[in-house]
């Protein structure tokens, strides 16, 4: 089962559970959803009309969890630690993952020293292993990791839950994405359309040319034609200078005078 399935089958579990729970069993559903390792999605959880009655409650701080977990990141975490429950392991090691999908967003090449920082990792075997282990082998992110250069190369990254303002300018990127391709459509068929015609205008000089060589071929042929019946009258109607032989038979022969 990939894990584009496998994330929509729980979230329509944890969903179902939060709609039919309140208060503390509600945040040790919120407390399971943030901790499990093969959900990196929540926004489908955190709209359930009982996770926004938490606001304002004794709980309110699991709300706050999981928005963390929908939009954050480790360092927003550290930076509001004092006013966040502790995270449990699993927690943990799952908004660190986010972390690294957050920064896959805007750069395509993160630094080992950038992506040591972010994720509170201190030395770069345990960084690579964090990469290896708990993001490439679970499908998250695809990439390769250069120890030449010290950077991670993403060739692909598991999107993240849309943050708040987030979903306008995703509008106005692919409304200017569909507007360059529908130009480079239009370009592409004007493309087609000049070269349908050149080919018409090719097959038409290729006609022309193969017709003008037939004449000429023809006229070539007409013209050896009649030089060679020109000649054959000309073999015919001019004399021989050669005598018919029943006509050298019937001519009288002269005698020659006797020799003195």
């Amino acid at each position: 089962m990939d894990i584009e399935q496998k994330q929509a089958e729980l979230i329509e579990r944890f969903v179902k559970q939060a709609e039919n729970h309140k208060g503390a069993p509600l945040v040790n559903i919120i407390v399971e959803a943030t901790s499990h390792s093969c959900l990196f999605a929540f926004s489908e959880i955190f709209a359930v009309p009982n996770v926004a009655e938490l606001q304002g409650t004794e709980y309110s701080t699991f709300l706050d969890v999981l928005r963390l977990f929908a939009h954050g990141t480790w360092s927003d975490y550290k930076s509001n630690a004092c006013h966040l429950p502790l995270l449990a392991p699993d927690q943990v090691r799952k908004l660190k993952q986010l972390t690294v999908l957050t920064l896959a967003e805007t750069n395509k090449v993160l630094s080992y020293d950038q992506l040591m920082q972010e994720l509170d990792v201190t030395n770069v075997r345990e960084l690579e292993d964090f990469l290896i282990n708990e993001c490439m082998y679970v499908g998250i992110v695809r990439g390769k990791l250069d120890q030449l250069r010290r950077c991670f190369e993403v060739q692909f990254a598991a999107g993240r839950d849309l943050r708040p303002g987030q979903l306008g300018s995703m509008i106005q990127v692919l409304t200017s994405w569909l507007t360059t391709s529908d130009n480079l459509l239009l370009s592409i068929q004007e493309k087609i359309k000049w070269a349908d015609t050149m080919s018409e205008l090719d097959k038409k000089h290729q006609k022309e040319v193969e017709d003008k060589a037939e004449e000429v071929k023809k006229s070539l042929s007409l013209k050896a034609d009649m030089e060679f019946r020109g000649h054959e009258e000309v073999m015919y109607s001019e004399p021989s200078g050669v005598m018919d032989y029943e006509e050298d038979r019937s001519r009288p022969k002269r005698r020659r005078p006797p020799i003195s």
